[in-house]
């Protein structure tokens, strides 16, 4: 049998048709904002024109059952940079945004490794300079601190909100304050190519944070009233024309068949935003609630030489795997720190029967484990959320009023006949559902839960973290 190098490890693994270089691979993860699961071409939108990113799936690997570990921008970010539930980094909410310094990121696993690290667009991980991308790994830095709806001008300043200014940073200094939007994808674009001309000669990784399509919604104009959909239409078809400058300038620099791009989002789309919102593409619920309207997102993996082309992947993966996975590929060792993250290279380079994560737990809020799932069965416990399905969107920016519910007992949904997550079926599939129990249980042990059973009810309360 043939052999092959994995990764930068120099182990010995069997050939399986798609061979890994011996180089250390460039690396760019591309992390859309509220892109929601139904907004690309690749998983069924028929509107929204994304052909760059349907050329990634189509010469790549589409992870389907892909899951952020937070429905929510600041939490899912700690995660994806340190490999860790957000309760244990600190990061757990959207206001809770202020990454530990004993955290470890991605970026520093992999300037160890001899890595150029640059990150272009939105942080949200804290503002002190203490706390800035350029003191935690990365050489260069251009962006936001946070979203881009926490300036003055959110249209619930004053009621419900009270913004300072927005500052634009370059590295450690604020070059500007409530920076024009409509130029943001340009510019977050514009560094990342010039990144990858500058940084060619060695390995790099790019961590390009768009801020769209949050709201407030801009465009340049050169894609301004381009599409069917409206203003959200016209922010996908730059985000997806962005994807293509970084396609392009790595096929100029003689790079593409050593770089993996990771495309994917933070989190699914607010879609109490109505007109300027995505769509979680039939799946229940949507960002800031634990249904997979809110969790599960859109994911491409594309490696030349490496992905099989065209190839369809139903495994459960998260967003939470991408430092371990990204550091097997770079030959860096692991933090020495509770990692929760596995390594998805096998599903990456296509090997039969690799199943690396067994089941994905959904953590909300300050440490609430509302659902866990196996990638067939969902055991959602009793708890309390927001609803996208009783409500009058918003329209043209403006937000749509919420309705908060309650689910109170313990419900169990087949993911595989039903991924709109409608019907119970516990009562059927006893067998499935202490399965998921066992797992549910197995975390409060290790993690916690804000939640606790009230005996005798079925009703879950806040109760003490263990």
């Amino acid at each position: 049998m043939n052999k092959i190098l994995l990764g930068g490890l120099g182990l010995l693994a069997p050939a399986l048709g798609m061979a890994i270089p011996e180089e250390r691979p460039n690396i760019i993860l591309i992390m859309a904002d509220d892109m929601g699961w139904g907004d690309v071409g690749f998983n069924g939108n028929k509107i929204i024109q994304t052909p760059c990113m349907d050329s990634l799936a189509s010469n790549g690997i589409v992870l389907e059952r892909f899951y952020s570990a937070a429905p929510l921008s600041s939490p899912t970010r700690a995660s994806v940079l340190t490999g860790r539930h957000p309760f244990r980094t600190g990061v757990f909410s959207a206001n809770v945004g202020i990454l530990r310094k004993k955290e470890t990121t991605l970026a520093e696993v992999l300037k160890e490794q001899g890595y150029a690290t640059g990150l272009f667009g939105k942080w949200h991980l804290g503002d002190a300079k203490q706390f800035l991308p350029l003191q935690n790994g990365f050489d260069e830095y251009y962006g936001l601190p946070y979203s881009n709806d926490m300036w003055p001008f959110h249209p619930q300043q004053g009621e419900v909100f009270n913004f300072p200014d927005l500052p634009t940073y370059d590295g450690n200094e604020i070059i500007g304050y409530n920076t024009d939007q409509s130029q943001f994808t340009t510019d977050y674009t514009n560094r990342t190519v010039n990144f990858i001309k500058k940084n060619k000669n060695k390995p790099f990784f790019i961590y390009l944070a768009h801020s769209m399509p949050h709201v407030p919604l801009a465009v340049s104009d050169k894609f301004k009233g381009k599409s069917e959909q409206g203003l959200y239409g016209d922010v996908m078809m730059e985000l997806d024309w962005s994807v293509g400058e970084v396609l392009k300038a790595l096929r100029e620099q003689g790079l593409e068949e050593n770089t993996l791009i990771v495309l994917t989002s933070d989190n699914g789309p607010w879609t109490n935003y109505g007109n300027h919102a995505g769509s979680a593409g039939g799946l229940r619920e949507a960002k800031a609630t634990t249904f997979d309207g809110g969790n599960r997102i859109p994911c491409v993996m594309y490696w030349k030489g490496v992905t099989q082309p065209g190839t369809t992947c139903n495994k459960l993966a998260s967003n939470i795997d991408l430092l371990p996975t990204l550091a097997e590929i770079s030959g860096a060792p692991l933090p020495q720190r509770k990692i929760d993250g596995v390594s998805v290279l096998p599903l990456i380079k296509g090997e039969k029967d690799a199943n690396p994560r067994e089941s994905f737990v959904y953590y909300y809020h300050k440490n609430d484990l509302e659902a866990v799932t196996d990638g067939m069965f969902k055991l959602v416990f009793p708890h309390k959320y927001v609803t996208y399905g009783a409500y009058v969107p918003g329209n043209d920016g403006q937000p749509g009023q919420l309705t908060n519910l309650e689910l109170k007992k313990a419900e169990m949904y087949d993911l595989r006949r039903d991924p709109g997550e409608r019907y119970d079926v516990i009562s059927q599939y006893p067998e499935e559902a202490a399965k998921l129990m066992k797992i549910a249980d197995d975390m409060r042990k290790d993690l916690g839960d804000n939640l606790t059973r009230v005996k005798g009810t079925g009703r879950r309360e806040p109760g003490k973290l263990k």
